[in-house]
């Protein structure tokens, strides 16, 4: 898939920067061809030496080379390439792209470039979780900027939390979805995904114990197979994929808004488990005990039907609309019932009982109910489900 690809890989200062070494070797024994450039700060963590050798290329790391300005210059050198990786991509980094800094050659780089940016973040867990990082990451986000990762794991500074630079291979894939041409390449599919959280004051919420997995997983295998995929999340627990159009949502009016303004849409699929209810009067101050014994009195309205909404259409509607059915009992009757309900082409319907371990688990086990019928599949890692099931809308939609 990466032969004859061109990538400009930016390496930036951090002790993840070695494994931007394996990513070389990674991405050229798949056959693209990787042209480095090396922050200083990423020259305290391995060599140009070392960099040039595995890349087979020179590598680039002053703005003001008057020799490499002649020969190539910086706006050409950012947009020579197919894609443009920054991996380590830094706090200072991210900073860098968010402000529009451009002081330097990898910052320039990015200013300049008219091909897509994929980062993998690599920093300590409170750099990462630092306020001002979570805004420049949202502003990235918006701009289009694609991210994978970070992992959560043990850091180098012994610390432990979510920071750690996505594997090389992680990266490869990243890459590839993101330089993908296959059977949906120029189709449009919306995927929402992950829980709502329903305010009931400032600090309490109702929510549901949906992870997010399956539905970024399927956004994942979309973009792989070509998609432009509009990732609608509430809030997850697994990171959003890359290659997508990402938009962050809390409540499932926020989510209604999200899916309307992407419209229109090839197809769209619904995998977010969106809550039913949310509380009629949110209150704007924490409820408090009256010392008493008194409960709260809460008042439920139902929220917008998001499914059916789109499903009803009378004009716009996406070609094909697939639903997600998560059921505890009566599986499949529950979950053809509310195809014929909700008016969508296809449910996927799956058991989340608390004995199947599905919701929030790693694996799935799912029918796919259509007009024509219904089948069941194996019990299956969530990845493979999201494949199967991507192939199954590149056909429907060929």
């Amino acid at each position: 898939m990466l032969a004859g690809k061109r990538i400009l890989l930016i390496i930036g200062g951090g002790i993840a920067a070695f494994k931007s070494l394996d990513l070389i070797r990674r991405l050229r024994e798949r056959g693209a061809s990787v042209t480095p450039v090396l922050t200083r700060a990423g020259e305290e963590f391995v060599t140009p030496l070392s960099v040039s050798a595995l890349a087979g290329q020179k590598v680039f790391s002053d703005l003001f080379d008057l020799t490499d300005e002649a020969e190539m210059g910086h706006i050409e050198l950012s947009r020579a390439a197919d894609l443009v990786v920054v991996a380590p991509a830094t706090a200072d980094l991210m900073a860098k792209m968010a402000g529009g800094h451009a002081n330097d050659l990898a910052s320039t780089l990015l200013m300049a470039t008219d091909k897509r940016v994929l980062i993998a973040p690599a920093m300590n867990v409170r750099m990462w979780e630092h306020p001002a990082t979570q805004r420049n990451l949202e502003t990235l986000e918006t701009d289009g900027i694609l991210i994978v990762g970070p992992n959560k794991g043990d850091m180098a500074c012994g610390e432990y939390g979510p920071g750690r630079m996505a594997e090389p291979l992680e990266i490869v894939a990243a890459i590839e979805a993101a330089l993908a041409d296959g059977p949906l390449k120029g189709r449009h599919v919306i995927v929402t995904s992950g829980p709502t959280h329903e305010p009931i004051d400032p600090v309490r919420y109702i929510a549901n114990r949906s992870s997010g997995a399956q539905g970024t997983a399927l956004a994942r295998a979309l973009v792989a197979l070509g998609a432009d995929v509009t990732f609608i999340t509430g809030p997850a627990d697994v990171p959003p994929p890359a290659g997508v159009n990402l938009v962050r949502v809390q409540t499932a009016r926020q989510m209604k808004e999200a899916v309307e303004a992407a419209l229109p849409a090839d197809a769209a699929v619904f995998a977010a488990a969106v809550a039913d209810w949310r509380v009629a009067s949110e209150s704007a101050s924490k409820i408090k005990k009256d010392g008493k014994g008194s409960l709260p009195v809460l008042e439920f309205a139902e929220n917008p039907d998001i499914l059916a909404g789109v499903s009803r259409m009378k004009q716009g509607r996406p070609a094909l609309v697939v639903g997600f059915a998560a059921e505890t009992d009566d599986v499949i009757a529950h979950a053809t019932a509310k195809r014929a309900r909700k008016g969508c082409d296809w449910i996927v319907a799956n058991d989340v009982s608390p004995e199947t371990g599905i919701m929030g688990g790693s694996e799935n086990a799912v029918t796919l109910i259509r007009e024509d019928g219904a089948e069941s599949w194996p019990r299956m890692g969530k990845d493979q489900v999201a494949n199967r099931l991507a192939q199954e809308i590149a056909e429907a939609l060929s």
